[in-house]
């Protein structure tokens, strides 16, 4: 993720990423090409750090019977950013059993998750809450073979 322009341009690093796909930390250092014209973190950058981390996380996690997309995405910004800011996504246990058990028959299920993008004083710059899609994959029959006459 770290070679992938989105991120690189701006200077968005993931310094973290759990080997079961359940938390990510994403880092966004302060330089002269992603700072606003008032001298702070530009907002395009700080929700950018936060775009694709829920469907990726989501994706991973439920596995290939699952849709997962983004449906909508909010962001309040809470004061201006300045120096290296961070966000850390934790998909815990009882919000995965709440999306299979919703998905569970195929009926689609749209589900709000939240994340903050910190400074280094500890305090919240941006809160941003992005609606994911979710539906199990509908049971795909076997296809019979077609037979090849000569």
């Amino acid at each position: 993720m770290n070679i992938w322009s989105p991120f690189r341009s701006p200077g968005i690093r993931v310094t973290h990423w759990s080997d079961d796909w359940r938390e990510v930390r994403v880092e966004l250092r302060q330089r002269r090409f992603n700072m606003n014209f008032v001298g702070t973190h530009y907002g395009g950058s700080l929700f950018s750090m936060t775009d694709p981390f829920w469907m990726l996380i989501l994706l991973h996690v439920l596995g290939g019977d699952y849709l997962v997309w983004d449906k909508r995405a909010e962001i309040d910004f809470v004061k201006p950013g300045k120096g290296t800011v961070h966000a850390e996504f934790r998909l815990e246990q009882a919000v995965l059993d709440e999306i299979i058990a919703a998905t569970a028959s195929g009926e689609k299920y749209l589900r709000w998750l939240p994340v903050e993008v910190i400074d280094e004083q500890g305090e919240a710059v941006a809160r941003v809450r992005k609606q994911i899609y979710v539906r199990r994959k509908p049971d795909r029959p076997m296809l019979e073979p077609v037979a090849h006459t000569a």
